[in-house]
């Protein structure tokens, strides 16, 4: 895998899908390595690589190239917003009601926003903060990035330990 060194931080590429040619579509990740062989911490939540958040620990595998394996989730859901315009005319109010959450704006494009926010903020908030925030936009909308299996549609599941009582 093609690593640039920042530092403490470095950059990985992982799949974040397929060319209808087959060729695999990869996406930079921002990381910092861990003691476990071929592990990463991701500092932001990524914009097109399903499955993963900000703060979960994966493993690069060996094959297919980008191909990776969650080891252990952070706790936070990546928020993806796109629109077909830009998104200056809500961007600022929804960034400011992520913060206010707790969350974090790890991707700032033109037409794509990302953002990394604790399950323990509730699903139910924050898609009725989305969806408020949202409202009078026809041209964009909201996905999580690592709620539903990419295959099946099903719900992951991996935060019913986060969220169960002690």
């Amino acid at each position: 895998m093609s690593e640039e060194s920042l530092g403490l931080k470095t950059t990985i590429e992982l799949v974040a899908g397929h060319h209808p040619n087959g060729e695999i579509i990869a996406e930079r990740v921002l990381v910092t390595s861990q003691q476990e062989p071929n592990s990463y911490l991701l500092l932001k939540s990524p914009l097109f690589v399903r499955g993963i958040a900000s703060g979960d620990v994966i493993q690069q595998m060996d094959k297919p190239k980008g191909a990776f394996k969650v080891l252990r989730h952070g706790g936070n859901l990546c928020v993806r917003v796109f629109s077909k315009n830009n998104n200056e005319a809500f961007e600022q109010t929804l960034s400011a009601n992520i913060e206010k959450l707790g969350g974090d704006v790890d991707i700032r494009e033109p037409r794509a926003l990302v953002y990394s926010i604790h399950v323990s903020c509730g699903f139910d908030a924050i898609e009725k903060m989305l969806n408020q925030a949202l409202e009078g936009q026809p041209e964009c909308g909201w996905v999580y990035g690592n709620v539903y299996d990419p295959e099946s549609g099903e719900p992951l599941n991996w935060w019913q330990p986060i969220l169960a009582p002690e």
